[in-house]
């Protein structure tokens, strides 16, 4: 049963965004080349977005102690900061340099289909390996591994028996989560989009808190009530991330010569 899950759980999570960009093409008619630029913005934010947080854990660690009463706080309002300024600032770069034609909602919903898309393709992919290396060590015996030290080998078996343990709803939580995750993603580019469309950079903001929120959120959930509490709210925030997208629906109008005009860019994906 387990092993049926959790290939659907990582097929799921690499399919689903796929899905999405074909329905958002076929209603809207936008161009699968944003879905692409959306890809690249994320896999570039991460560019910055990892180094970042290595050198924080880095200089944290060793320059700034957190009682641990507060240490859980700490990380979620950091992290979720962190990677809001990392991938909501990206967003508004390649907005302003790379698409500037691009100003209205049904490009937005690409553009942010393509971002939160790539991150759950390659999360699925991760999911499928694991997958893939826990039935090669379920069916071996894990003495004879070479490259396991003695005292590391009861840490393996447990983990290896936790795995093939689990409840089988909890195996398809990943694929869960990336559908709450979509429905941020194309909230939160909705949300830049206001910034060329409505001329003010307080929309920046709010994406980069929005986005930090939600983060924050999963962090400090997971780490007090579990993976279940932890979905629930990430549950009831993928329904305000919707709402802002309905709210939102007939706001980029006509900006893009403006800004094509303004920024000097001449670049475009339909």
């Amino acid at each position: 049963m387990l092993h049926i899950t959790f290939t659907l759980n990582a097929l799921l999570m690499v399919a689903m965004p796929v899905i999405l960009c074909f329905l958002l093409a076929r209603r809207f008619g936008a161009g699968w080349g944003l879905a692409g630029v959306g890809a690249l913005t994320f896999i570039g934010s991460q560019v910055v977005h990892l180094p970042l947080l290595w050198g924080l854990d880095y200089f944290v660690d060793r320059f700034v102690p957190i009682p641990e009463e507060w240490g859980l706080l700490f990380n979620a309002v950091v992290l979720g900061l962190l990677a809001g300024l990392c991938e909501e600032v990206a967003r508004y770069i390649v907005y302003r340099r790379f698409i500037p034609s691009a100003r209205t909602w049904k490009q937005a919903l690409m553009f942010g289909a393509g971002h939160g898309g790539i991150e759950a393709i390659i999360l699925g992919v991760l999911a499928g390996l694991t997958l893939a290396n826990m039935l090669v060590l379920r069916n071996m015996d894990l003495t004879t591994l070479p490259n396991v030290p003695a005292d590391q080998l009861p840490l393996l078996q447990q983990q290896v028996a936790d795995f093939w343990s689990a409840p089988w709803y909890l195996t398809l939580l990943g694929a869960v989560e990336r559908v709450f995750a979509l429905c941020f993603h194309l909230s939160a580019t909705v949300l830049v989009l206001q910034a060329f469309t409505r001329h003010n950079v307080r929309w920046l903001i709010a994406a980069i808190l929005w986005h930090a929120v939600i983060d924050g959120v999963a962090v400090f959930f997971v780490g007090t009530w579990g993976p279940y509490w932890t979905e629930g709210a990430i549950g009831i925030m993928a329904v305000f991330s919707l709402g802002i997208i309905v709210a939102l629906r007939d706001s980029g109008r006509g900006a893009a010569v403006s800004e094509s005009a303004s920024t000097g860019a001449t670049g475009s994906v339909k």
